[in-house]
């Protein structure tokens, strides 16, 4: 059955079991949410880089996975694999807010 994305036909062109196919439909939510989530992470990831300033994403990060940590312990159990994919979303979430506090330092380094 084909979509109007033409999700389902690339899931049905890479798995051929039906209960793959299933599983990966069901899991198509986590797929939109994704770059909405993560997408502060990814573009500060750029700015941080280009300031030369790992150590701040370092920090940024123990905090995000200590974070993702917590959530894959409380939410693996209770949801499953849909635990995991939140446990994620957290993770960047996390990670866009922890270096979105910190940005204020890679714009005063370049104003250096």
């Amino acid at each position: 059955m084909a979509d109007a994305t033409g999700i389902e036909d690339l899931i049905d062109l890479m798995a051929t079991d039906p209960e793959v196919r299933a599983r990966a439909r069901e899991m198509l939510p986590w797929l939109v949410v994704a770059p909405l989530i993560g997408v502060a992470s990814y573009q500060l990831d750029g700015i941080f880089i280009g300031a030369t300033l790992t150590r701040e994403m370092r920090q940024a990060m123990i905090v995000s996975v200590a974070v993702h940590a917590g959530l894959v312990a409380v939410l693996l159990p209770l949801w499953g694999n849909h635990g995991l994919w939140a446990a994620l979303m957290g993770l960047n979430l996390v990670r866009g807010v922890t270096m979105a506090r910190l940005y204020p330092r890679a714009e005063a380094k370049a104003r250096l």
